[in-house]
């Protein structure tokens, strides 16, 4: 039996705002418990919560970013229900008039193809308090820090097929929503967190199958694994003769399962009505002009213009863009590199992202310059140095011993381009070795191989790569 998986994915992005969505407490990371939650984020008796005009100018610039439609006038809800860390007993929220609807976000699937995803919503709201568990034994401590942090929950369609493409669509928003600049996707920090809805039916259907709901999932990695390990979960279930039942489940990334954390056999019924504290919220032309003045380049603008302008495949622009700060950088080497994008690229997405994956570390964050990647990649080009040379010499820019010219100059590190010096050489080599002259001579050709190594051997690395191969040729033919 072939089935199909049906996927929709609900993101929190927590906005980038120094105070929170109805009040002025600091929305900092890592503060003691309890010292960032202030009376209006704890709904106390006689304090009115005041709209943060910079969550709404977010908003908007997420909803120009998937081309949705902004609504021109949206409301504040009470969505009410009872949880330990939500002290007001309800949380403010949108819920029939969202701020943001009907957008979208085009992925690129594994084959190179491009898949669009609609985005049914994306609506205002502050975030509850956290639960603690591992420090209390026999208890629960509440920190209520996160308590009316600034989130916009953006909700797509379930047009979403497997895992993969919900992955692909995860790290798509992500990108976006750090190149908009109003959410900084730190996954570890609960700043881009998600809840994917999952259901399988026989292929060919058109009814949708019992979805569950797998909540608060903080890595693209643990994305795709819970995704995979509920889409295997179901269909084994329904195939034995059971069905699956619509609930919310956790997923444990230590024993890659998923496990129920509460039944949604019916729908909960939160009782939103308008809340009395808020006036509805009107958004002119004009804000939205004005906001759409200050959109930097977006995503699949750059990745175009990539393609296009420094002709790199689908596949290297794809990994470029998928960070502002990775962009910018590969086009400050290009620049500083007398224009050689394709070598550029490979340098940037080779050499450099191995490194930073080594320590950890991001791209603002590496100890070479973009001007001297750019400038090693120069030196490429110019014949200066070959590309195993580089190699070592991009390690001392690492460990920050100089700039790449003093580094050449200082190791003795510059190529040997001199058809005399290397013809000797060449000599010398054959000379050493008669039995595979004979043998390459007699039509062992993957024997060239061998010659090249022993004269790279012979020069360290030194001689012209191009060179070595012609002048080698034509001696073997000899």
């Amino acid at each position: 039996m072939e089935w199909e998986t049906v996927i929709g994915l609900e993101v929190h992005a927590q906005l980038a705002t120094k105070s929170k969505i109805f009040s002025g407490a600091s929305t900092a990371f890592g503060a003691d418990p309890n010292t960032q939650a202030c009376a209006i984020d704890l709904g106390f008796p006689g304090v009115l919560p005041v709209l943060n005009e910079e969550v709404v100018n977010m908003a908007i610039k997420l909803g120009l970013g998937i081309d949705g439609e902004i609504a021109r006038r949206s409301i504040f809800a009470r969505k009410n229900y009872f949880y330990p860390d939500l002290p007001k007993g309800y949380q403010i929220s949108q819920f029939e008039l969202p701020v943001v609807s009907k957008g979208y976000l085009d992925i690129t699937l594994e084959d190179g193809t491009t898949k669009r995803i609609n985005i049914t919503r994306a609506h205002l709201e502050e975030d509850a308090g956290k639960s603690l568990h591992e420090d209390f034994h026999g208890f629960t401590g509440i920190d209520l820090n996160r308590a009316g942090t600034p989130l916009l929950e953006i909700v797509s369609e379930p047009e979403l097929r497997s895992a993969k493409e919900a992955v692909a669509y995860l790290k798509a928003l992500h990108s976006l929503v750090r190149y908009l600049g109003i959410c900084d996707g730190n996954m570890q920090e609960g700043s881009f967190r998600c809840d994917a809805n999952v259901s399988v039916r026989k292929k060919g259907d058109k009814k949708f199958g019992t979805r569950t709901e797998l909540k608060n999932i903080n890595s693209f990695r643990f994305v795709e694994r819970a995704i995979n390990y509920e889409i295997e979960r179901q269909i084994a279930l329904i195939e034995s003769g059971g069905t699956v039942s619509q609930e919310t489940r956790l997923y444990n990334p230590d024993k890659n399962e998923t496990r129920p954390m509460r039944s949604k056999e019916e729908a909960n019924d939160y009782r939103y009505f308008p809340d009395p504290d808020l006036l509805p919220l009107v958004i002119s032309d004009e804000d939205i002009e004005k906001i759409r003045l200050t959109l930097p380049e977006l995503p699949q603008q750059k990745h175009a213009r990539f393609m296009q302008d420094y002709g790199l495949s689908n596949y290297d622009a794809t990994i470029l863009v998928s960070n502002a700060a990775l962009a910018d950088y590969f086009e400050v080497v290009v620049k500083t590199s007398g224009n050689q994008p394709k070598l550029a690229a490979n340098w940037v997405t080779g050499e450099l992202l191995a490194a930073m994956n080594k320590s950890d570390m991001d791209v603002i964050e590496s100890p070479i310059p973009p001007e001297q990647l750019g400038q090693l990649v120069l030196r490429i080009a110019d014949n200066t140095i070959s590309g195993k040379i580089a190699k070592s010499i991009f390690e001392s820019l690492w460990n920050k011993e100089g700039d790449v010219d003093a580094i050449i100059e200082k190791k003795g590190l510059k190529q040997v381009s001199d058809t005399s010096t290397i013809e000797a050489m060449i000599d010398k080599v054959l000379a050493a070795n008669p039995t595979q002259v004979a043998d390459y001579r007699s039509g062992k050709d993957k024997l060239f191989g061998f010659f090249v190594g022993q004269l790279m051997k012979e020069s360290g690395g030194k001689l012209n790569p191009q060179m070595v191969n012609d002048l080698l040729k034509k001696k073997l033919q000899g």
